[in-house]
């Protein structure tokens, strides 16, 4: 069976084609920049890397550029689009709607177009690369799977804001967290590496766009994005946790826009906001230079972290593991031993010498005394994607 899965952004496409249940990548690739003259298409299988810049004003023709190159017949991987089985698409909000993996209707695509109000940036173009996607192969079974389903488990007393009960009640006003594929994904990796039938997890989500949860037994119980994925752990761009005082500030003092307040705090804030940059490897290039706002800012990155995880320790009773995923946490050595810097009252202790990795598969960073496992997971969102799209077909033969 094969299953191509689809992550559509703003402006940007990522791509993988698995043949299930092996979970072997026949192929996978990145659309960047549509919209742009200057776009950019990679397209990777085990003997060949493509690569072109040209003009894809939309992802209509970004993936009709996809389909084009899979059908290829010197570097392509499929002798027709009806070769796809299940085109599975990561869709970022499922709103109190979806808590299951779910078949494509007219009415699922409906209900992803009204949460759109939720999460601007991301549920539109989630919505275009379904409806291209359907055109393109028309006889794929076509899959949504929702960053907020796996935070579904999340208790009531802690999804809830205090707040009048006909917010969340008739406006639906409540944390529906986010990234949650990825947490899913390397919280089973520890759960099954742990071997506990009880488990206790803290999963560290560090990108450009970062998150923490709480996992008790495999399920989410708290999480810090919250409304939408702008509260918690400071990011690249965005702010995380801030005093919802300072958005009136900003409008009554000094007559900004609630548009001008988003920007500010979507695309402007967090890294970026503090230091010039958004992309970690260059604010600890320069922190390294002695740079006081690069070093302030990873002070501040660090502290938050810690913040939330000693909250979620008191949350779970006790503490298995933690798990470090995404770009940052699989890869910057550095924010791993500040963030386990000082923990020993949780029994974290770091071995320096294990930490020293960018590690491709599961592995340990604590020492042999450490009471709680360090992890290392790379995360995989694209297969995960791909497991759940099959698994809601496995009873059926497609």
């Amino acid at each position: 069976m094969q299953v191509l899965v689809l992550n559509s952004g703003s402006s940007s496409l990522k791509f993988q084609l698995f043949q299930m249940p092996e979970e072997t990548i026949l192929c996978s690739g990145l659309i960047e920049r549509i919209g742009f003259s200057d776009a950019k298409f990679k397209f990777k299988t085990k003997n060949n890397t493509i690569k072109i810049v040209d003009n894809i004003p939309n992802h209509k023709v970004g993936l009709e550029l996809l389909a084009k190159q899979l059908l290829n017949k010197k570097t392509g991987v499929i002798k027709s689009t009806d070769a796809i089985n299940i085109v599975g698409h990561r869709v970022v909000h499922g709103g109190k709607h979806f808590s299951n993996t779910t078949e494509i209707t007219k009415t699922v695509k409906e209900k992803i177009k009204a949460l759109s109000s939720l999460a601007p940036l991301h549920n539109p173009p989630n919505l275009e690369g379904i409806e291209v996607a359907e055109t393109i192969f028309p006889k794929a079974k076509q899959v949504a799977v929702f960053d907020t389903a796996f935070h579904q488990s999340i208790p009531d007393y802690a999804y809830k804001y205090a707040i009048p009960n006909d917010f969340s009640e008739k406006h639906n006003i409540r944390v529906y967290g986010f990234h949650g594929t990825s947490h899913k994904y390397v919280s089973e990796k520890a759960i099954a590496y742990l071997g506990k039938k009880h488990s206790k997890i803290i999963t560290i989500h560090l990108g450009n766009g970062c998150s923490i949860t709480a996992v008790k037994d495999g399920k989410s119980i708290d999480h810090s994005l919250g409304f939408s994925p702008v509260t918690g752990l400071i990011m690249g761009t965005r702010s995380g946790d801030i005093d919802p005082s300072i958005i009136f500030y900003l409008a009554k003092k000094y007559d900004y826009s609630l548009d001008e307040i988003n920007t500010l705090l979507q695309k402007k804030s967090g890294m970026l906001g503090l230091t010039g940059y958004s992309d970690l490897r260059d604010i600890e290039a320069e922190a390294e230079k002695g740079n006081k706002a690069c070093q302030l800012a990873l002070e501040m990155n660090v502290y938050r972290i810690k913040k939330y995880i000693g909250s979620y320790a008191a949350v779970l009773n006790g503490l298995d593991a933690i798990v470090f995923t995404a770009g940052i946490g699989e890869n910057s050595q550095f924010m791993r031993q500040e963030i386990c810097k000082d923990l020993d009252f949780l029994g974290i202790a770091l071995d320096a010498e294990k930490n020293n990795c960018k590690p491709k598969s599961l592995t340990t960073i604590n020492t042999e005394t450490s009471k709680v496992k360090i992890l290392v997971i790379p995360t995989n969102e694209e297969l995960e994607i791909a497991k759940q799209s099959v698994g809601l077909f496995e009873t059926i033969s497609i």
